[in-house]
């Protein structure tokens, strides 16, 4: 009988074949698969112990819903090649609760979570104030996902170019991010004293390391992020069931971008594709979720229109 590991060993391996991208769903098939035992057959999985996975002990949240999609996924194609009988889910939704709404730091706020990475307790977490103050600065400074600047090696990093080359991304694509001259400073200093440290410095060595040398995780800069974010007083009051994340770095330099344009007169539409392919976008759509309309970009908009009133004013008259 197939056993539940190699039933979604096939399963990842016919989505990806088809050019999905499936890291998330296969991270969170992985995560059922330890739960309910990997050598134990899939058909004797039992309808209890999927349910006791996607509801797990918390209030409903979007992560209930993507569980509750990546198993009925994985189970359709369990049923269609005959390895279950059926789909051990019920057919009810629970309602989805309300989307995500990014927090948008203010330059301000940036600067102080810069400052605290010299004062908050780096021991826990092994993460080194200079490494930590480059990471947030790649978030903010080049608009980077995460996981794309953790997985940046020495040699995705071209400091006399003024270039990184961002490889396997959300979209299996591989883009070239040019970075101005303070963000190329700030990773000059941090790869010198990256350099006098006892490293692995070969091509594909990772760019951003702990104080012990090796590659920082995903969930250990989460957590240092939400100590030094109390660190600096960074926080959000309104109301939103999550505090201010790493990745609202990366909304923040779309909106501030944005917010730059408008001040300096430049044709924001036309700009507007430039800044979806920089951010690796597939379309203008996805950009313009980054562009949470805050107080400040409302109100150069506003001039914007403002002034566009007046010159068409003008003409008429």
């Amino acid at each position: 009988m197939t056993t539940m590991h190699e039933a979604i060993t096939q399963y990842v391996a016919s989505r990806q074949a088809a050019g999905a991208d499936f890291r998330p769903t296969a991270r969170l098939l992985g995560a059922f698969c330890r739960a309910v035992g990997p050598d134990v057959p899939l058909a004797e999985i039992p309808i209890e112990g999927v349910r006791a996975f996607v509801d797990g002990h918390g209030p409903v949240t979007r992560y209930w819903h993507r569980k509750q999609s990546a198993l009925r996924g994985f189970y359709r194609y369990a049923v269609g090649h005959r390895l279950v009988a059926h789909v051990p889910l019920s057919s009810t939704t629970v309602r989805r609760p309300p989307a995500l709404v990014p927090y948008l730091f203010t330059r301000e706020e940036v600067h102080r979570l810069l400052d605290a990475t010299g004062r908050y307790r780096t021991g826990r977490f092994h993460l080194e104030p200079h490494t930590f103050r480059a990471l947030l600065l790649l978030l903010y400074g080049a608009g980077l996902r995460l996981g794309e600047a953790l997985r940046l090696t020495l040699a995705d990093v071209d400091l006399p170019a003024a270039l990184l080359t961002i490889r396997d991304t959300k979209f299996y694509k591989t883009r070239w991010v040019p970075v101005g001259p303070d963000l190329c400073g700030v990773l000059r200093h941090y790869a010198e004293r990256r350099q006098r440290g006892d490293r692995t410095h070969t091509a594909e060595s990772a760019f951003l390391v702990d104080c012990h040398g090796l590659p920082l995780k995903d969930g250990t800069v989460r957590r240092a992020f939400a100590q030094l974010r109390q660190c600096a007083g960074v926080s959000r009051m309104d109301g939103a069931r999550y505090q201010p994340r790493l990745h609202d770095l990366r909304h923040a330099f779309a909106g501030h971008r944005v917010t730059a344009w408008y001040r300096a007169g430049a044709d924001v539409q036309r700009l507007l594709p430039q800044l979806s392919t920089y951010l690796g976008h597939l379309s203008i759509a996805a950009t313009q979720v980054y562009l949470t309309m805050t107080p400040e970009l409302l109100r150069e908009a506003g001039l914007r229109f403002g002034r566009y009133a007046d010159l068409e004013g003008h003409h008429e008259r």
